[in-house]
């Protein structure tokens, strides 16, 4: 199992969000943390939060443009060896298919699929000569249920949550632990800074996740299966069911998906 106090954890998106919650629980539970994402000032802000900021480390990250080797090096230069790999920064889309550009589509496989990849490709060595290590996948309920208007946002979704079982099945000898997030809607900012079809900011809200769970409940749903070992959680509200329904009746999963309504 992993113990989060005695634990360096790094958290990518930790500006925000699941992210930025992640952040406040784990430090109220003791870790030790490395935070990125872009924005300085928010990072900051995060980290004046913590009950102690002196245990929190930033590292600011674009993660559309970085060196992956690089990124791992310095981030191992705060307080050591990375324990927990939080792979959590991601944006969404709100965009049917015909409006979608594939500069849209590339962006969102980058940020969403390969940085992730990266990051863990780049840490996975130093964890298997400790033969210790938990790498967590923020996926998606869009990882399991290709919705209407996420077309390229599912797709990178449903991408990783296949590398991590894969991923899992070759390390688990090597003492290496991957726990596979779906969250369903959340409330957060995910919808106003998803991708429009010409990869302008959606710049809106929807009713769905303002009824979202909470972050922070978000939150500590993940840091208890990460340290029960869980291997896939889920959290949400009645979508969450709708991945049980596709699973066992795929037939009627299928009818009510297409006749769902288009929320933009």
């Amino acid at each position: 199992m992993t113990s989060l106090t005695t634990s360096t954890i790094w958290i990518t998106g930790a500006s925000s969000g699941i992210g930025e919650a992640l952040a406040l629980d784990a430090a109220k539970r003791g870790a030790k943390l490395v935070l990125s994402a872009r924005r300085v000032a928010e990072l900051e802000r995060v980290r004046a939060a913590c009950p102690d900021p002196s245990k929190v480390a930033l590292l600011p990250l674009d993660l559309m443009a970085f060196d992956a080797a690089e990124a791992v090096a310095k981030a191992e230069c705060f307080f050591g060896p990375i324990d927990v790999l939080v792979n959590n920064a991601g944006k969404s889309q709100r965009s049917l298919l015909v409006d979608t550009s594939m500069d849209v589509y590339r962006q969102l496989m980058e940020l969403d699929f390969f940085a992730p990849v990266a990051l863990t490709r780049a840490l996975v060595p130093s964890m298997r000569a400790r033969k210790s290590g938990h790498i967590v996948m923020i996926s998606s309920i869009a990882g399991r249920i290709g919705a209407p208007l996420r077309t390229g946002y599912s797709a990178a979704k449903h991408a990783l949550a296949g590398f991590t079982e894969a991923a899992r099945a070759e390390l688990w000898r090597d003492g290496l632990r991957f726990t596979t997030v779906f969250p369903g809607y959340v409330r957060t900012s995910i919808a106003l800074n998803a991708l429009s079809g010409d990869g302008q900011l959606h710049g809106m809200t929807d009713k769905h996740i303002d009824g979202g769970i909470d972050a922070a409940d978000c939150a500590d749903s993940i840091w208890c299966a990460v340290e029960s070992g869980d291997e896939e959680v889920f959290m949400g509200g009645k979508e969450v069911a709708y991945e049980r329904l596709k699973r066992y009746l795929p037939g009627l999963f299928s009818f009510a998906l297409k006749r769902s309504n288009v929320n933009r």
